[in-house]
């Protein structure tokens, strides 16, 4: 069972990145969602350091397919960031990751044209009860917003990244891993060049460039931030990539909501300082009821997943 204790600790790593995001931007050490987003497609090109492991140049249709779904991925991204800014990460993360298995299998059935089995249709039903379950401000009252504050944000993240990840999918059966990905990565930049091109996001993006003596120490604590954080989610990354090879997908796949709950779990110490950063509330039926709609999203994808 060694890939368990390597998913456990994936998911973990996950955790920290989730809320290390969160940290950057309800502390305003990154100013907005947009700027954060920037960043991270202009860090992608730091995949360019594979290029002499095999990098080729794809077709026509595989080069427009891995720069779109690049892109694609990037605006996921800016909503997720969006939505983490507005609300919190204990509740963004569970919808999203409800959301990408819901997107994903749904968009895969219709396109290949496969009926749903009943244990599927359950599992999609689990996975849209779940989300919303979550997303519910409690006791609902007339008059008052139903969702949480960034909880259409998140819908768009979950949608977009999955759409993003089907192409990757489709183009790795295609390419080389270093080839899809250094040119999906390529992608990701031209969206976040694409962002500019808003007035207000490109002003502050062009802000965020600025280190005058007052602020430069800690824009430069807040780059190492950035930096260890992204890290973190790499190794994340890699973990699960390695565990997959060693353990059953349908399981690792199922085990995701422990991210969720270790989301939960260190934004609900850290929020007890820090609430005007992390937003979290502590209350017991809002602990009750995140816990429970996590459950009934690790059991829809696991149904999903399954079968």
């Amino acid at each position: 069972m060694t890939w368990l204790l390597i998913v456990v600790a994936a998911y973990f790593f996950g955790a920290i990145a989730n809320v290390g995001d969160k940290f950057l931007l309800g502390s305003k050490r990154i100013s907005s969602a947009p700027v954060y987003a920037f960043y991270i497609g202009v860090f992608g090109l730091g995949a360019l350091i594979l290029v002499p492991f095999g990098l080729t140049i794809p077709s026509g249709n595989s080069m427009l397919l891995c720069l779109i779904s690049g892109a694609i991925f990037l605006a996921g991204i800016t909503f997720l960031y969006f939505a983490i800014h507005r609300a919190e990460a204990s509740r963004v993360m569970p919808v999203v990751g409800a959301i990408i298995p819901l997107t994903s299998f749904v968009l895969a059935t219709t396109f290949s044209l496969e009926k749903l089995s009943g244990a599927e249709i359950f599992g999609v039903i689990l996975l849209i009860f779940g989300g919303l379950f979550i997303s519910f401000d409690l006791p609902l009252r007339l008059g008052r917003r139903k969702f949480f504050s960034g909880f259409y944000h998140a819908l768009a993240a979950g949608f977009l990244m999955a759409v993003a990840y089907l192409i990757f999918k489709h183009i790795s059966g295609q390419e080389s891993f270093v080839t899809w990905y250094v040119w999906t990565r390529v992608g990701s930049f031209m969206g976040a060049l694409a962002l500019l091109f808003v007035p207000a996001w490109r002003n502050m993006i062009f802000r965020s460039f600025s280190m005058t003596g007052k602020n430069k120490k800690q824009t430069a604590a807040t780059g190492g931030i950035f930096i260890g954080n992204k890290i973190i989610g790499g190794t994340s990354t890699l973990m699960l990539t390695y565990a997959i090879k060693l353990g059953s997908v349908t399981l690792i796949n199922s085990l995701v909501s422990l991210q969720y709950v270790f989301v939960l779990l260190i934004a609900g110490m850290l929020s007890r300082k820090n609430s005007h950063i992390f937003q979290e509330k502590l209350e017991f039926w809002d602990w009750t009821q995140k816990i429970a709609a996590i459950a009934i999203i690790a059991l829809g994808i696991f149904f999903i997943s399954r079968y």
